[in-house]
């Protein structure tokens, strides 16, 4: 067992002052912004109250909670504390100093919650009737994979699955981008083999975005059966073996100068428009 597991937060009520850069358990929070000290430990940060509270409503446990001395006192803070607390969590007050050196923010939240990792596994993926999921082919920016997973829990996607080698979803500027969304989106990664195997007993069809052979992406039918929008590389696009495997090829048409859209830009069209006979305005939420 790793250090940080060792210090891990299992120690049901425990609360602790820390002003010291060196105490280990805060070097052991700042390892984090690795995605080896991530894989590691299985564990990842995420920044700032709401999304802390966002977590805990959303089923998720914290292991360690963060937060400044100029948060003590604060209803929402103390509640998340106690909870914390209550789970078997370890609760951090730390000085100014010291949560500026985990956020790495010139203006930092002031509070930080620690989480344990959660992928969803591609071979228990079945989706119904209705559903649409994400696949992404070796996204590489932080904040496109980030704003793709905020996008798809606003359209109602059912999860995203991350083929081949992607970007970390659990990386601090991952989530940032996420808003939240990380703990109400489920994420998968598999290999292109793997997800091909996939596809062909899953029931889905497979809608990529390609500029060869594509059509209009707004003449797709997208009610037929479940659907997986299956979008390319930012520099590259999607290579030919997992676009010769999709059921339909698409393109949305543009007619400016500029001569493609950003990842996270693309997806949001494809998927609202995927889920356009489903999505309604309502006037609750």
């Amino acid at each position: 067992m790793n250090e940080f597991q060792e210090r891990g937060p299992r120690r049901v009520g425990q609360v602790k002052e820390v002003t010291s850069l060196a105490n280990p358990i805060i070097k052991d929070i700042k390892a984090l912004t690795s995605k080896k000290t991530r894989e590691e430990t299985g564990t990842f940060m995420a920044e700032g109250l709401k999304l802390v509270i966002d977590a805990l409503e959303l089923g998720w446990t914290i292991r360690t909670l963060v937060y400044a001395k100029a948060a003590k006192g604060k209803p929402l803070v103390e509640q998340v504390a106690a909870k914390t607390v209550a789970s078997g969590g370890l609760v951090l007050e730390v000085s100014e100093k010291v949560i500026s050196s985990i956020t790495r923010r010139d203006n930092p939240q002031m509070v930080v919650g620690i989480f344990d990792q959660r992928w969803t596994t591609l071979r228990d993926i079945h989706p119904k009737p209705g559903e649409t999921w994400v696949a992404l082919d070796r996204v590489r920016d932080p904040g496109n994979l980030g704003t793709i997973i905020r996008t798809a829990d606003a359209a109602g996607a059912s999860g995203v699955i991350l083929v081949g080698e992607a970007t970390d979803p659990f990386s601090l500027e991952t989530v940032r981008a996420t808003m939240g969304s990380v703990f109400a989106v489920p994420v998968a990664r598999a290999t292109a083999e793997e997800f091909l195997a996939w596809k062909k007993s899953a029931g889905v069809s497979v809608v990529a975005t390609h500029l060869a052979g594509a059509v209009d992406y707004r003449t797709i039918d997208y009610k037929k059966k479940p659907v997986v929008l299956l979008m390319g590389n930012e520099q590259s696009g999607l290579p030919d073996m997992l676009a010769k495997e999709a059921d339909a090829l698409a393109r949305i048409p543009q007619s400016g100068r500029a001569d493609s859209l950003n990842l996270a830009v693309a997806t949001a069209v494809m998927l609202f428009e995927a889920r356009r006979h489903i999505l309604t305005l309502s006037e609750t939420r």
